[in-house]
């Protein structure tokens, strides 16, 4: 009996740790408002920072504007995404190591791409689930609405037309 309770409390403690565990990591759940933000293996992305604090802000970032856009949503609409990839404008330069990251564009095969999935609820019922590619092969030569000193200006402009037709969201 000993033994069954003992076991019983080890396993009940290595899940609690891992759950605690699960719910610190960069790939947790982040919700604001409408909006859930889930990235699926961040530290496996195509390109992002290799640097945790980078890869985070990164992250951050994303998830404050897929917020902002979820706040569109007509009322009684949640959005739930699930991120399995980033792949940002640019390319990292090798040659360079500064407090701040250095990010070469070219135009060429360097383009962002976002790979996601998402679930679109009205009042607690799935009206829309779908994948998506994101990418933007043009990012240099179009008009961009953000600003040069705008983090991830390419990223968001990308996921602003995607969300804009995919809801059916006028831009602002």
């Amino acid at each position: 009996m000993k033994k069954k309770i003992t076991h019983l409390l080890l396993a009940g403690t290595v899940l609690l740790a891992a759950g605690a565990a699960w719910a610190q990591s960069p790939a947790a759940a982040t919700v604001a408002g409408n909006t859930e933000v889930l990235y699926d293996k961040p530290d496996q992305f195509t390109d992002i920072s290799f640097d945790p604090r980078k890869r985070e802000e990164a992250l951050t970032e994303l998830t404050r504007h897929f917020d902002k856009l979820g706040a569109s949503l007509p009322a009684g609409q949640r959005l739930k995404i699930v991120v399995t990839d980033v792949d940002l404008a640019g390319r990292e330069d090798p040659h360079v190591r500064s407090a701040n990251e250095i990010r070469v564009l070219t135009g060429g095969v360097d383009w962002p791409r976002i790979s996601l999935s998402y679930e679109l609820e009205q009042d607690g019922k799935v009206i829309r689930s779908d994948k998506a590619q994101l990418s933007d092969m043009s990012y240099l030569t179009r008009m961009n609405r953000y600003s040069s000193g705008e983090r991830l200006r390419y990223e968001k402009l990308m996921i602003d037309e995607w969300f804009a037709k995919t809801f059916n969201v006028p831009r602002k």
